[in-house]
């Protein structure tokens, strides 16, 4: 099959020799196609290549097809209505239904474990949906993922669902006024707000007797130098599935609207993580997100800030940030051209 090098995929058998216009041997036939390959054959300008079949990568990255979008929408719906329900009665009686949290998580992470593209879930997500409770849905998602990445068994990673999924209810008890509250919080204001990680404690183990979510509730704000919140703790002395919890929050909270802050670009997020690795959040868990979201973004159009639109094509290994960019006219290296950014990434 003769497909442009823009569409080649890492794991592509090439059926032919490719030679550029000066009848340099570029690859050999029979070659399995990588990253590398594919950013030689464009900057040598090769416009085509023969392939014998296409890889398994093919189907992790397209987009998410119209009955998947269905199906998925309907669930995300369905479980953030169920998110209200459940802030609401910890707000009036002070404790949740677990039953209501398991079954809404068993069948969320059950459809989670049949899809590799987690960018077009988030995507899927970024809708007009009240911030606090598509929050809860997105890192009780992403700490399910993040989990699964880092090894943990099946069964390990539902609880860390379940824990993210519950990490903020404490919320439920900050006044409306506080919580939705447009503007900079007063000091008096981000004290209370703080507070929410006690309060989610505490309702978190009058409704389930379970520490490590209540746990997880309590320090998904701590930091692993010592600058979070509520006391203070560091590394080892922050429980596991909190630390993964904490990078799912940070990377959900960055990437959503909220009444005091645009969302910001999905890969932009994923660079300031990177840095924040390197003292606020644990290493391991921000680099495994990091590592298997940068392939989802191939094939994602997106929006430039000189208002052309394109398709990303192909990560950079020199700035895993800054995407190789197609264009309806042209190839625009992100790497090289600084000056240039994403403002938005489509499903």
């Amino acid at each position: 099959m003769r497909v442009h090098v823009t569409d080649l995929k890492p794991g592509d058998l090439l059926k032919n020799d490719i030679y550029n216009s000066s009848g340099l041997h570029m690859l050999m036939k029979g070659s399995i196609v990588s990253e590398e390959d594919i950013s030689k054959l464009l900057q040598h300008g090769i416009d085509f290549a023969d392939v014998e079949l296409t890889s398994n990568l093919h189907s992790d990255h397209p987009n998410l097809h119209s009955d998947q979008h269905r199906l998925l929408t309907n669930l995300f719906n369905d479980t953030i209505k169920g998110t209200e329900s459940l802030f609401q009665q910890a707000m009036e009686k002070g404790f949740i239904d677990e039953f209501q949290v398991d079954e809404m998580l068993v069948n969320l992470t059950g459809q989670l474990e049949k899809q590799k593209d987690v960018v077009s879930l988030l995507l899927l997500l970024n809708g007009d949906n009240d911030y606090t409770f598509n929050h809860s849905l997105q890192v009780g998602m992403l700490a399910f993922y993040i989990a699964n990445w880092m090894g943990y068994a099946p069964e390990e990673c539902l609880t860390v669902a379940k824990a993210g999924y519950l990490h903020d209810i404490g919320k439920s008890r900050i006044p409306p006024e506080i919580l939705h509250k447009p503007g900079k919080l007063t000091t008096e204001e981000f004290a209370e707000m703080k507070k929410h990680t006690l309060y989610g404690y505490e309702i978190i183990k009058a409704s389930t007797q379970n520490e490590i979510f209540a746990t997880v509730a309590l320090q998904h704000h701590e930091r692993e130098d010592g600058s979070g919140y509520p006391y203070g703790l560091r590394r080892d002395e922050i429980h596991p599935y909190a630390r993964i919890t904490a990078v799912a929050d940070v990377y959900s909270a960055m990437t959503t609207n909220r009444v005091y802050q645009t969302k910001q670009e999905l890969i932009s997020v994923l660079c300031e993580l990177y840095s924040l690795s390197f003292g606020q959040l644990n290493g391991e868990a921000t680099q495994e997100l990091i590592k298997h979201m940068l392939p989802n973004f191939i094939g994602k159009k997106v929006l430039l800030t000189t208002g052309e639109t394109g398709v990303i094509v192909m990560n950079n290994s020199t700035d895993y940030f800054r995407p190789l960019i197609q264009t309806s006219g042209s190839f625009i290296n992100l790497a090289k051209e600084r000056d240039i950014a994403i403002v938005e990434i489509y499903v």
